[in-house]
C-alpha cells in the first residue's frame, strides 16, 4: 500500500505525542516515544515536555531519582534515556552493534575482565576509574587482546566492555537535577536477555515510535548491519507494509496511529539531538526534517544537531536560550523558512510555556523572534 512522505509524517508525531501530548504517567510516556536521545543532558526536560501533558519541571529528575527512568550508553554508543523495564533489551542490543563490536578480530574470552568491571560498577564512580582498571587488567593478562585491538580499544575508552557490563549514569551530587549525570553505575540488566529476543523487542519499540520504517532506518538507529534486521522484520508475521514515494517498503505494527495527512500539526519546540531527527537513515528523513534544512540543523564539524521547531509538522527554523547574569531568560526562533503569522504567534506562545518549564525561578522569560 502506498503511503506519502506528509501521511509519514503524521503517523510519526502521533507516536511522539507531537500532535496531541500525552496524558499518561511519564514512564509511560518514555516507553511509547522510544530511547531519548540524551548526548546534551538539559535536552531531557524539554524533549519529555514537548510531549506531555502538563509536566511539572522537577519531573524528569524526580523520575530518575525514583528510578523510573534510567540513562545510559545504549544505541549507538551514545547516551539514551529509557525505563528499567526496556533497558536490558537496548542494552543487549546495543552491546551486540557495530559500535559495541571488538574491532581487530574476533570476540575474545574475557569474562574475568568483564566481572571485574561489574564489581567496580557497584559503586557509582566515574568513567576514568573504570577504564584505568580495563587497561591494568589487559596489561596483567598478555595475549587475550591483539595489541591492535587494544590499541583501538583505548581510542574509544574500551567502548566494547562498558557496554557488555551496561552501565548508567548517576549523579556525582547524589541528587538529581540539571547537573550532567557522570558516574557510572551498574544498570537494571542482572543479564542480557537472549540477542533475537532483544533485538524483536528494540525492533518493535522502534516501530511504535517511529513507524512505519524501513529495514534500513531501524538498522541505522541501532547501528546494526540492514540484513538481520531485514530478516526480523519479515520474520514477523503480523506487521503491515507500506511503499513511500521512493518506493521502498516500510514495516509498521498494524494498530500504530496512522492519522492520514489531514490531521491538524500544532507547533512544537525540539530540543538538542532530537530522537525524530535522527531515527531514520541519514537522507531518509524528510518526513520531519527537509533536505532544504538539514545542514543548517545538522553541525558536521562536532556532530551537534541543534534546537529546532515544527510547524505544520516539519522543521522550519531553529531556537536558542540565554540566561542573562540578573536572573532573565531569553528564547531566540529564528525560522529558516517563511512562517504564517498565525504560526508565528503559536510558536512565541509556546517558546514562552517552555521557557517557563525550563526556568521557573526566572526573572522574566523573553521570546525574540527573528525574521
Amino acid at each position: 500500500m502506498p503511503i506519502t512522505t506528509r501521511a509519514l509524517n503524521r503517523a510519526l508525531l502521533a507516536r511522539q505525542g507531537l500532535l496531541e501530548r500525552m496524558r499518561l504517567p511519564l514512564p509511560d510516556v518514555a516507553e511509547r516515544i522510544g530511547a531519548l536521545q540524551m548526548q546534551y543532558w538539559p535536552a531531557l526536560g524539554p524533549a519529555l515536555w514537548s510531549r506531555a501533558h502538563e509536566l511539572a519541571p522537577e519531573s524528569p529528575w524526580h523520575a530518575h531519582s525514583t528510578g523510573d527512568l534510567v540513562t545510559g550508553t545504549l544505541l549507538r554508543g551514545t547516551i539514551h534515556t529509557v525505563t528499567p523495564a526496556d533497558y536490558p533489551a537496548y542494552a543487549a542490543v546495543s552491546a551486540a552493534s557495530k559500535v559495541g563490536a571488538f574491532r581487530a578480530g574476533p570476540e575474545p574470552e574475557i569474562g574475568e575482565l568483564l566481572d571485574l568491571v561489574r564489581e567496580m560498577g557497584a559503586t557509582p564512580r566515574p568513567a576514568a576509574e573504570l577504564v584505568a582498571a580495563i587497561d591494568e587488567w589487559v596489561v596483567a593478562h598478555p595475549g587475550v587482546l591483539s595489541d591492535r585491538e587494544i590499541e583501538l580499544q583505548r581510542l574509544y575508552r574500551w567502548t566494547s566492555v562498558m557496554m557488555r557490563v551496561g552501565f548508567i549514569r548517576v549523579p556525582a551530587e547524589g541528587t538529581w537535577s540539571k547537573r550532567t549525570p557522570v558516574l557510572f553505575a551498574l544498570g537494571p540488566a542482572k543479564e542480557f536477555p537472549p540477542l533475537r529476543e532483544a533485538l524483536d523487542f528494540v525492533v518493535r519499540r522502534h516501530l511504535r515510535a517511529f513507524g512505519p520504517a524501513a529495514a534500513e532506518d531501524v538498522a541505522s538507529w541501532i547501528a546494526w548491519n540492514i540484513t538481520p534486521v531485514r530478516a526480523a522484520l519479515e520474520a514477523m508475521p503480523d506487521l503491515v507494509t507500506f511503499t513511500d514515494e521512493d518506493g521502498r517498503t516500510l514495516y509498521d505494527l498494524p494498530g500504530a496511529p496512522r492519522p492520514g495527512e489531514d490531521a491538524e500539526a500544532p507547533v512544537r519546540l525540539l530540543p538538542w539531538f532530537d530522537s525524530t531527527l535522527l531515527a531514520y537513515a541519514p537522507g531518509r528523513r524528510t518526513r520531519i526534517l527537509p533536505d532544504a534544512h538539514k545542514d543548517h540543523v545538522y553541525v558536521k564539524a562536532n556532530g551537534q544537531l541543534k534546537p529546532s521547531f515544527l510547524v505544520d509538522g516539519r522543521v522550519a527554523g531553529l531556537w536558542t536560550m540565554t540566561t542573562a547574569k540578573g536572573g532573565a531568560v531569553t528564547l531566540v526562533l529564528t525560522p529558516l523558512e517563511q512562517v504564517p503569522i498565525l504560526a508565528k504567534a503559536e510558536l512565541v506562545a509556546e517558546a514562552k510555556r517552555l521557557l517557563e518549564f525550563t526556568h521557573p525561578a526566572a526573572t522574566s522569560h523573553e521570546v525574540v523572534f527573528r525574521g
